[in-house]
């Protein structure tokens, strides 16, 4: 098989298979006469959910006991890959799903040629004007973006003092209103960044779109001056150890941009609810009695409340995209390995990434262009800016890769039918309405491969984590999870990385047969997440271990994941639910490096939202906080003050 073009490594384009090869060779079957492999879920047994002492004891018997750890193992699935041998046992394995484009690839250029438009920064105030009318706001945005913070900033009605002084009392001290969203923050810090910022604008040499813009950055992430913990009570990088910030960091920091504090995380990521028994649970913005989605919960609160227009988080099986559903915002998971987590460690470099979280498209494309400029490391070239936003017209030609969207149907189907209800309403308005066509597609084995995701990602943990008695200070719930991933034998870890590589390749295959097709699944299988009972939520207590729940809310995400594509999940509307609406999100996932056809498309479906039939599918919370204007306030007692000095 000849080597993609576009990518250095990528994937062989070949098509999944339903026998073993060896019969496809002696048959003579070409990749299009393959039959599909039919969607099945996997054999696999319902899981209690485990709280309280019932929590502890099962961890203390997980922990010490082998035949117990080997027993739940198997009872999870996760031995279901070996049914699957024949299908996967000639594939090599892929450990890491790192795909680098070529420098010269014209694809990276495809998408302006495509549209035959110049290109034009995402934060050019008059692009509105330059839009086609299908793509503008029937009405003005809910929520504040980039724009307008620097709008505000150039007027001289504000500066990033006032901001960041408003912002400070809703997160500190620990009885704020939004204190729960952050683990920790640095006041003097902030409050210096702001002041330069400020005077930067009032001598008219501001640094560009992000200056003076606040934003949060998860626990995940190393910060200057801030301690590292995960989430847990562990510290990998404290205050006094003068560690750097993480490449990523560094680019927001040097593009003006204010971080306010650290956001709340689940411990080491490993769960999708957002529950943290250590440091607390922040709760769904729009609905109390749901979680907000993890793993990177205090971004997604931080963003949908308006505490600040973007935040960074990270996605190692859906920790960016779940709780952009959950908390109604959007947020990118980028192509494996294109933001850099340098001069730290990967944590789950066969799995993770970093990204953004904003509250609107373009606000995401700018951070997402300054944080993915290449670390001197990095193999990635840089990234073709500024980024292209417009989506080109309609085109009669069938073919069309600009507007094809690829279903997964059987796939699909699997989530809750009020879900399924809102995404398809959507897709419909988009063909019938704005030139999008649909093309059915099937991706074989992906129960197996969802099993095979969250074997990988347990192996990885248990091997940077010490094993018992080191793990008494981790919540009960990891310490169950570590030691499953303790259990997994190389031979199936094997099989998972084969799986990998099968699905890589099958991919490729539908790309290369849809070339540009974008592919649409709900973010979530589930209508939000209900917390079970208040006392799984309470800081400083045990928590709650609900390991099908948390794989539903992972059915969809895990694949960006596993195969290394950039991934975004955008707002769609609400599903009623006891104690308030829940907000659902939909998935849009591309070919790798095809980060600027991903925004493109939520940049279309942003303003469809606002249309005709569409109202109220973006709404925001009721405890959403007017930031800009609580700043005009402090900006106008100021004034006042400084009028009552004179006199």
């Amino acid at each position: 098989m000849a080597p993609s073009k576009k990518f250095v490594n990528g994937p062989d384009p070949l098509k999944g298979q339903v026998f073993q090869f060896h019969v496809y060779r002696a048959r003579g079957i070409t990749d299009n006469l393959r039959p599909d492999v039919p969607y099945a879920e996997a054999k696999t047994k319902k899981n209690p959910v485990l709280r309280g002492i019932w929590l502890f004891c099962a961890a203390f018997l997980m922990e010490w006991f082998r035949f117990i750890r080997e027993r739940i193992w198997r009872h999870t699935g996760f031995d279901s890959l070996r049914r699957i041998i024949p299908y996967i046992e000639d594939y090599e394995p892929w450990y890491e799903p790192l795909v680098i484009p070529r420098p010269d690839d014209l694809s990276q250029k495809v998408d302006s040629l495509d549209s035959g438009q110049a290109q034009t920064s995402p934060t050019n105030e008059s692009q509105d004007e330059e839009d086609d009318e299908e793509e503008k706001f029937p009405t003005p945005p809910l929520y504040y973006t980039i724009q307008d913070y620097r709008r505000a900033y150039l007027s001289g009605t504000l500066t990033p003092t006032d901001v960041v002084r408003s912002i400070l009392g809703l997160i500190h001290p620990k009885d704020a209103p939004h204190s729960q969203a952050v683990t920790a923050t640095l006041i003097p810090s902030a409050l210096a960044a702001a002041e330069a910022s400020t005077e930067r604008y009032k001598q008219g040499r501001p640094l560009g779109p992000l200056d003076g813009v606040p934003t949060v950055v998860k626990d995940e992430y190393d910060v200057a001056g801030y301690q590292t913990t995960l989430g847990s009570r562990n510290i990998y990088a404290s205050t006094e150890d003068g560690h750097p910030s993480t490449w990523c960091v560094q680019q927001l920091e040097q593009a003006g941009a204010i971080v306010i504090a650290k956001s709340a995380m689940t411990e080491f990521g490993l769960d999708a609810t957002g529950n943290n028994p250590i440091y607390g649970t922040p709760r769904n913005p729009y609905n109390r009695r749901y979680y907000t989605g993890g793993s990177s919960s205090g971004t997604g609160y931080s963003v949908a409340v308006g505490l600040v227009p973007v935040g960074l988080g990270s996605d190692g099986g859906g920790s960016i995209r779940i709780p952009a559903g959950f908390c109604g915002v959007f947020g990118l998971k980028p192509t494996h390995g294109r933001v850099s987590f340098r001069p730290g460690q990967n944590h789950s470099i066969t799995c993770a990434c970093l990204g953004p979280m904003a509250a609107d498209i373009e606000s995401l494309a700018t951070v997402f262009e300054v944080i993915a400029k290449p670390d001197p490391s990095s193999h990635f070239p840089e990234l073709k800016s500024p980024l292209d936003l417009r989506m080109p017209p309609p085109s009669s030609d069938e073919e069309d890769p600009n507007r094809l969207l690829g279903i997964p149907i059987a796939w699909v189907s699997q989530a809750s039918p009020a879900v399924q209800t809102l995404i398809n309403s959507l897709i419909r308005k988009l063909t019938t309405t704005h030139g999008f066509r649909t093309v059915p597609i099937s991706i074989p084995f992906l129960p197996e491969g969802q099993l095979a995701h969250a074997m990988t990602i347990l192996t990885d943990a248990a091997t940077l984590l010490p094993p018992p008695p080191a793990t008494r200070n981790l919540t009960p719930a990891n310490r169950l999870l570590l030691a499953l991933g303790r259990t997994t034998p190389a031979t199936d870890y094997l099989l998972a990385q084969k799986l990998r590589r099968l699905l890589m390749q099958h991919l490729a295959w539908l790309w290369e047969q849809h070339p540009g097709m974008l592919i649409i699944t709900p973010t979530a299988g589930c209508a939000g997440l209900k917390i079970g009972r208040e006392s799984d939520a309470v800081q400083g207590g045990f928590g709650v271990s609900d390991g099908d729940s948390t794989m539903e809310c992972m059915r969809y995400a895990w694949l960006a994941n596993f195969c290394g594509l950039p991934s975004l999940s955008i707002p769609v509307g609400f599903v009623q639910a006891r104690g308030g609406d829940v907000p659902v999100g939909m998935m849009v996932t591309g070919e790798w490096c095809a980060e600027e056809r991903l925004l493109r498309f939520g940049r279309v479906v942003e303003r469809v939202l606002y249309e005709e039939g569409m109202q109220g599918r973006r709404r925001r919370p009721g405890c959403w906080v007017d930031v800009l204007e609580r700043a005009r306030g402090r900006a106008r007692e100021r004034a006042a003050e400084s009028g009552e000095e004179r006199e």
